[in-house]
């Protein structure tokens, strides 16, 4: 129990920094371009978190790791060996098939419309709702 409250708090904190950036991400920011996003991140979340209850942590801590003192970017997916995804402090990270598997639904229901770096705060902010 005490676990799940400090994912929570900091899921708060972690949204509460992101939102101050430019515009940031808030619920029914995809209503009008993409009103099926946040229940698609959602379910796939969901979906995996069925499988494997551990995924919870692995998403908060990806998000945590994807968001520096600028704001969250996505760039914690992009695979390469200079890119920040092999960064050693990086290398344990899990999560990714989540946000591939949700990242193709969309790009199927609307191509093109939902960022990566959402796709991973959304997926974060539900997989912390699914432990609490």
């Amino acid at each position: 129990m005490a676990a799940s409250m400090f994912l929570v708090a900091v899921l708060i904190f972690l949204m509460s920094i992101s939102a101050k950036g430019q515009g940031g991400l808030k619920t029914g920011f995809y209503a009008s371009s993409c009103p099926k996003a946040e229940a698609t991140v959602r379910s796939t979340v969901q979906t995996h978190f069925n499988r494997d209850t551990t995924i919870a942590a692995g998403l908060l801590r990806l998000h945590f790791h994807d968001c520096f003192v600028q704001g969250c970017d996505g760039s914690v997916l992009i695979t390469g060996t200079s890119a920040e995804r092999s960064a050693l402090p990086n290398q344990g990270l899990r999560g990714f098939e989540v946000i591939d598997d949700a990242k193709a639904q969309l790009e199927s229901l609307c191509p093109g419309i939902v960022s990566c770096a959402d796709i991973v705060a959304l997926a974060a902010r539900d997989a912390v709702a699914l432990v609490i």
